[in-house]
């Protein structure tokens, strides 16, 4: 990039951030709650997100919740509290561990145990078993700033389809490293968010956690299936408009050493959200990853234009398969059918050569996701009956880059969908909560092609060089070994304390994988006593 382009940049961006500076005091009335993402308590939050009564902004989270969805909030945070005398039975079933209130400010604290004991009847008799113990500490000052910390200790026995994942790559899915070529897996996992609001247009966080951009169960764009990574984001919101730029640092484990032994990338995300009217709202995203360090070049470090805070900075970048910056350009729609049904999707552009693009010839550089949705709340006028299906797809390398640490992806595992890339999914969840009981079934059903053999690439492995590519012409859905996946979910679970989600839960899980060499089956009973709002993904 030249100096001027590079000055012209950084003036743009010093000018974003002085309109921001100056709209911030307009409004002094700001909400600050931070709630962390778990879609099965998001899900509860639908009436009020997808009605065709409110205009809210649904596709990025974890939501900063506001005054709209702050009665719905509290009423979940004070489900079916009853007086207790004791201050073990308050503890236990009404209120944090911890918990101080003034006029101006909140704090509170918890111990969250996560314990359960499993068998694994189809994986040749397995007992499994999760020991984890976490704290979380939070708390707002002035209704502007947040403060959120969580730290977990843990220690597992997974199913064997998990520890081949751990074996594969080096990481316990959506946390941290594990223990390669061991039964039992012994890791630290951690989460930290500040935020600060200053006034109800503007948000400025910094945090070591995830994020998700989408309304579906998958994100095409964005999701929280990888390890938490170290981000700046702002966050503003002007009449129907909703806009974020947001700039972090990831690693790749896995990725080869070329320079000064570092596998570490840089990352700059944009996205606005539109709402048209209550009924329909699109969004626009951007993104681009770099890496560290280049072969040419050696260490390479933040690249100051990427400061420029505005989307759609590069867009040419889609089209130049040789760039060694990686960027995406992506949609996400929705639009209230009825008042408790909505319809949604998503399209990622990762590379694109028009002449090529509509050929239909299976070209290798035209890379691209999709995803189609609907979700409903109360449905069949059962209340509290939330349902959701969804279909994903996404090319044959897509995602992937030349440089594997530029790929879409941190901590070996996808920024996006959880299969990579190369892939076809239906996905079909129900919930339905009851006083303090919850209910939820969840169905995966997949296609897929799988590498044969370490040196074949048949664009499923985002972390793969697309150089090695098997076929310039004619890729396809499912190429190489195809490999069908079934993946059924069920639980039962009674709510002890809705403040940080203590629950007894009895949980149920079938996975086939079938391809021509045979099918891999784990069926797996749990049982135990759990807590905490996060996201992890064992359904791939």
């Amino acid at each position: 990039m030249t100096k001027c382009s590079l000055k012209n940049n950084l003036i743009k961006s010093a000018v974003f951030f002085l309109l921001l500076l100056i709209l911030s005091p307009l409004n002094t009335k700001a909400q600050a709650v931070y709630q962390p993402y778990s879609y099965q308590f998001y899900q509860k939050l639908n009436s009020t997100q997808y009605s065709t009564e409110t205009r809210q902004h649904t596709a990025l989270k974890p939501f900063l919740i506001d005054s709209i969805m702050l009665p719905h909030y509290d009423s979940l945070m004070n489900l079916n509290v009853q007086t207790r005398d004791s201050w073990l039975g308050r503890k236990i079933y009404n209120e944090h561990l911890i918990e101080s209130n003034t006029d101006n400010s909140h704090f509170y604290a918890d111990i969250l145990p996560d314990l359960t004991l499993g068998r694994d009847f189809a994986g040749g008799g397995k007992n499994t078993f999760l020991r984890s113990f976490g704290v979380q500490v939070g708390g707002d000052i002035n209704d502007k700033f947040y403060y959120y910390v969580s730290a977990y200790n843990n220690r597992s026995i997974f199913p064997n389809y998990i520890n081949a994942f751990i074996d594969q790559s080096e990481v316990v899915p959506g946390q941290t490293y594990g223990d390669v070529g061991e039964n039992v897996q012994n890791w630290n996992y951690f989460t930290a968010v500040t935020s600060y609001t200053p006034s109800k247009y503007l948000n400025i966080s910094l945090a070591y956690d995830k994020n998700f951009i989408g309304d579906g169960y998958r994100s095409m764009l964005l999701s929280d299936n990888a390890s938490n990574y170290t981000s700046l984001k702002l966050t503003g919101k002007l009449g129907n408009v909703q806009y974020m730029s947001m700039w972090s640092y990831m690693i790749d484990p896995l990725a080869p050493e070329l320079v000064n032994k570092t596998r570490g990338k840089w990352g700059t995300f944009q996205y606005l959200d539109w709402n048209v009217n209550n009924r329909l709202s699109l969004g626009f995203f951007q993104s681009i990853i770099w890496a560290n360090r280049s072969e040419l070049d050696g260490l390479r470090g933040f690249e100051p234009a990427y400061l420029n805070p505005i989307i759609f900075l590069r867009p040419l970048e889609s089209s130049d398969p040789g760039s060694p910056d990686k960027m995406h350009l992506g949609l996400n729609t929705k639009y209230k059918i009825l008042n408790n049904l909505s319809v949604y999707g998503q399209f990622l552009l990762g590379e694109f050569t028009a002449k090529e693009f509509f050929s239909g010839n299976g070209y290798l550089h035209n890379k691209w996701g999709a995803q189609l949705g609907f979700r409903s709340f109360d449905s069949f006028g059962v209340k509290s009956l939330n349902l959701l299906g969804e279909f994903n797809t996404a090319r044959p390398y897509t995602y992937t880059h030349f440089d594997p640490v530029s790929n879409y992806g941190h901590f070996s595992q996808p920024l996006a969908h959880p299969l990579g890339a190369n892939f076809r999914e239906f996905v079909g969840i129900a919930n339905y909560s009851i006083n303090r009981f919850d209910f939820s079934l969840q169905g995966n059903f997949s296609t897929y092609g799988l590498d044969p053999d370490d040196q074949s690439n048949y664009g499923k492995n985002i972390f793969k060089s697309y150089n090695d590519y098997e076929n310039l012409y004619g890729n396809y859905v499912g190429q190489g070994l195809k490999t069908n996946l079934t993946f059924v979910d069920t639980r039962v679970s009674y709510l002890l304390n809705p403040k940080y989600n203590l629950r007894f839960e009895l949980g149920a899980t079938l996975r086939q994988e079938r391809n021509e060499f045979g099918r891999e089956t784990s069926g797996v009973i749990t049982v135990g006593l759990r807590s905490s709002f996060r996201n992890l993904y064992y359904d791939f």
